[in-house]
């Protein structure tokens, strides 16, 4: 008897926990903010163009850092790649800091330390200092673009959260194709330091209106009880850390040919599964891989993060070839990437002014498509250019970002409900936020590795049998023959200078097939806009 009381108390307790969640996921979905929700998200968007902003804003002024700190350009890189790494760490967590702080407290507190750590980049005196500095950065900053995010998509319905998600997605696009143009000019008429400085009275003033303006829904507030994942944590930093320096340090040393380069891979691998099976079989995970069960945000994610990739490792190669190549300096380098931004404005008028009268899968296409055409332009490039060869197309590339990037952002998350919002936007941002920092690291390995396949294709013409190649070594002897006093010595002097611009053609045509190899894979996820569903689910 005393068995079959327990059992219906029990039964009792189940069914009143039931309701509580079905109570809850009422109040999630029927919740609307106080005050206008265009004043509540105007926080979240100066948090997310800042974050943004300092994806790339130091990319131009690397040789300046490493000049400072009298380092080479391979060890300067870690500058970028260090913020990358500690955003990717710290955005799983975003779930349980939300529960643990509220969101409104949380996102205060991530301002903040990133308004800190930006200061102390300004006032390093070390590449350790800086690289530490951007981590924490990353830290306080990798939090901000989900919470933006999910802020969105709860506080507007309909052609409202279009407006909004036009708002957002201008924001995480234009922000990173500034980055460059601003750091540049600061750069050449300042100093690099300033680049960070910039970013303290701007982290003031979004701590000031989120304060003022932030509201928190139900499922979004401050709870007892809550734990965080020590072991999850642990797996991510045992599998992302190992990783990123994979990919950093890979290519310098021959990849799987070095030792230390296999340990770190097994090291990596044995966290991710680690990871992933705490997450899957664990209690109170960090982030619930249940979302990947919808497919629209499964295969989404999937293209947000190829489209990442593509986006920051072509804003990290684009200065670098015409800084390198083209003799521009840091500010014009920045400068030429501006009609992305210019395309991105004109994309975003076109999706606010047409609203849902075209469909996001068409949307998805048509920007899958401008991506591809832009990266396929930019792949026919020569060193006979003028600034309109390299402006249509960055033109086409911002129009393919916006046109790709909000509507498959959108359609991703159309099918949650918004209590699972800021999971799913966390767990979204986390692979993106790998996705662009492995995609930055490969491109410096993709330019080495082409180089040297058209290196040797190229110096099979520099040969005495081929006509042309004695007509041009004749002709730049017969000019260095006053110079060089005999013909032996302006023959070497002649051969030199071909050699060089062999060099030079060859690491023109690696920049070139990579922009191609960009082309090819946005061209791949055309089909995948064919997967996404349009239509919410009900019920």
């Amino acid at each position: 008897m005393k068995y079959e009381v327990r059992s219906v108390r029990s039964v009792k307790s189940k069914k009143s926990e039931n309701e509580n969640i079905e109570n809850t996921q009422v109040t999630a979905e029927e919740w609307q903010p106080s005050g206008s929700p265009w004043l509540l998200i105007m926080p979240v968007m100066v948090a997310t163009f800042m974050y943004a902003l300092d994806e790339t804003v130091a990319n131009v002024a690397l040789p300046h850092i490493a000049g400072t700190f009298s380092v080479s350009s391979q060890e300067s890189i870690w500058v970028l790649t260090s913020y990358l790494m500690a955003s990717s760490i710290v955005i799983p967590m975003i779930d349980f800091f939300c529960k643990f702080l509220g969101r409104k407290n949380f996102f205060m507190l991530g301002v903040l330390i990133f308004t800190v750590a930006s200061f102390l980049c300004g006032i390093s005196n070390s590449i350790e200092m800086i690289v530490l500095a951007r981590a924490m950065q990353g830290f306080g900053g990798g939090c901000l673009m989900p919470m933006a995010q999910a802020v969105c998509m709860e506080c507007f319905k309909g052609e409202a959260r279009n407006k909004a998600m036009a708002v957002f997605g201008i924001v995480v696009v234009v922000a990173p194709i500034l980055g460059p143009i601003l750091g540049g000019w600061v750069t050449e008429n300042w100093s690099w330091p300033y680049i960070f400085f910039i970013n303290v009275p701007v982290g003031c003033i979004c701590i000031t209106m989120a304060k003022r303006f932030l509201e928190d829904p139900p499922y979004a507030r401050r709870q007892k009880g809550t734990h965080l994942d020590k072991y999850g944590f642990l797996w991510l930093c045992v599998w992302l850390i190992p990783l990123q320096i994979v990919f950093d340090k890979g290519n310098d040393a021959d990849w799987f040919n070095a030792r230390y380069i296999c340990w770190l891979s097994a090291i990596a691998l044995t966290g991710a599964i680690l990871f992933f099976r705490s997450q899957i079989k664990g209690k109170n995970t960090l982030v619930k891989l249940d979302v990947l069960k919808d497919s629209n945000y499964l295969f989404g994610t999937i293209m947000l993060i190829l489209i990442n990739a593509v986006l920051l490792a072509s804003l990290a190669i684009l200065p670098q070839m015409l800084q390198y190549l083209m003799g521009y300096d840091s500010f014009l380098s920045g400068l030429a990437i501006m009609p992305r931004g210019l395309g991105c404005l004109t994309a975003t008028i076109i999706f606010g002014g047409l609203g849902g009268r075209i469909s996001y899968k068409t949307y998805g296409i048509m920007g899958l498509c401008c991506l591809a055409t832009g990266g396929w332009m930019l792949g026919l490039l020569n060193l006979q250019i003028n600034p309109m060869n390299i402006a249509i197309p960055n033109f086409i590339f911002g129009l393919g970002l916006v046109f790709s990037f909000m509507p498959i952002t959108t359609l991703s998350c159309i099918t949650l409900r918004n209590d699972q919002m800021t999971n799913a936007s966390g767990l979204q941002n986390l692979l993106k936020t790998i996705g662009g920092a492995i995609g930055t690291s490969l491109v410096a390995t993709m330019i080495s590795r082409f180089s040297q396949i058209h290196q040797n294709l190229l110096v099979k013409s520099a040969s005495e049998l081929n006509p042309n190649f004695a007509e041009r070594l004749s002709t730049y002897a017969g000019s260095f023959i006053h110079q060089a006093g005999d013909m032996a010595n302006s023959t070497f002097m002649a051969s030199k200078m071909i050699y060089n611009q062999l060099l030079q053609q060859s690491t023109l045509c690696a920049y070139m097939t990579t922009f191609k190899v960009f082309a090819v894979a946005c061209f791949i996820l055309i089909p995948f806009m064919f997967i996404l569903k349009s239509e919410k689910k009900v019920g």
